[in-house]
């Protein structure tokens, strides 16, 4: 997944971060794909990066064994969403409970 925040930097100059939750892997596997991302960011930004904006990339699973080509492929369509003002197509959320839909998340029932 890519955040991109257009209005960070407004001379122009490009920043990126990226992240990887611990649910991913041990430290091996989640600095792999740290280190791979960064290679794809630095490649990619000068040239079709949005000026004077901070791109954050957020790990997901299966990160580690994509083909590098294809992750640039992503990468590069990502961008360009980006840059057209689209951002990333909307995923369905995951089944369940949720506070905010007044059903319980678990754990014991709390009494006023």
């Amino acid at each position: 997944m890519l955040l991109v925040n257009p209005v960070s930097h407004p001379e122009g100059a490009m920043r990126f971060g990226v992240t990887v939750t611990k649910k991913i892997g041990n430290a091996v596997v989640r600095n792999r794909m740290k280190r791979r991302f960064r290679e794809l960011l630095r490649d990619a930004l000068p040239a079709i990066g949005v000026p004077g904006a901070d791109h954050v990339l957020i790990g997901r699973e299966g990160g580690v064994e994509r083909d590098f080509a294809l992750l640039r492929q992503e990468l590069a369509q990502a961008l360009a969403r980006a840059a057209a003002g689209k951002g990333d197509p909307p995923r369905r959320r995951p089944r369940g409970g949720n506070a905010a839909d007044g059903k319980a998340t678990g754990g014991k029932e709390r009494r006023p």
